[in-house]
């Protein structure tokens, strides 16, 4: 039997390093951020509903996808984000049905769920515990600025753009605070794998 492990935060909590972790223990990893990009890849149907719903403007010249350009777009109104959505999560929710359908007749003995959106997607169903990777409200804001090279307002906006991160902590089966050193945070990561006999 595979355990699914879901694992969430928000963003610039760390959730990224995390999921590192758990890869370079030999986990694999099923990766909704990357599976996003995969999806809306030049040439895929998905990037050719976002150029129709949101207009060419958001492709670069060889005709990929502007992120920036979109993510000004969707991260300023919550009508546009849903729109995105619509297009994108169902693209997303098939890929990840079948990596984890092939992992499991893999018997791989953990699988981690790594979903940005996990409980605003109900992705949380597809998974047999959830872990929410945790920082307070001013930390997040500040590592958002300095990572993302964001003023104040923008950074505000899309942490406001997701469920708060004190929500998604009252969710979890298993709260990594990442609050103090990486150091005290992979402690925390190797503590939750050796209670479930995981550690290699």
């Amino acid at each position: 039997m595979s355990l699914v492990l879901g694992l969430t935060g928000g963003i610039a909590s760390g959730k990224s390093t995390v999921s590192h972790w758990l890869a370079e223990y030999g986990y694999p990893i099923v990766d909704a951020d990357v599976i996003a990009r995969q999806v809306v890849a030049p040439g895929t149907i998905g990037l050719r509903q976002l150029a129709t719903l949101f207009s060419p403007a958001i492709l670069t010249a060889d005709g990929a996808l502007d992120r920036q350009k979109l993510g000004r777009i969707v991260f300023a109104d919550r009508r546009q984000l849903a729109q995105l959505t619509a297009i994108t999560g169902p693209l997303i929710r098939q890929e990840i049905n079948r990596q984890l359908v092939a992992l499991k007749h893999a018997k791989k003995e953990l699988i981690v769920l790594d979903v940005p959106l996990l409980f605003e997607g109900h992705y949380q169903q597809n998974a047999d515990l959830t872990m929410v990777v945790y920082v307070d409200g001013s930390t997040q804001l500040q590592r958002l600025m300095v990572r993302n090279h964001l003023d104040e307002v923008t950074a505000k906006q899309r942490i406001a753009s997701q469920w708060p991160l004190i929500a998604k902590r009252q969710m979890a089966d298993i709260v990594i605070d990442n609050n103090d050193s990486l150091a005290a945070t992979k402690q925390q990561v190797v503590k939750f794998l050796t209670q479930y006999g995981l550690q290699k």
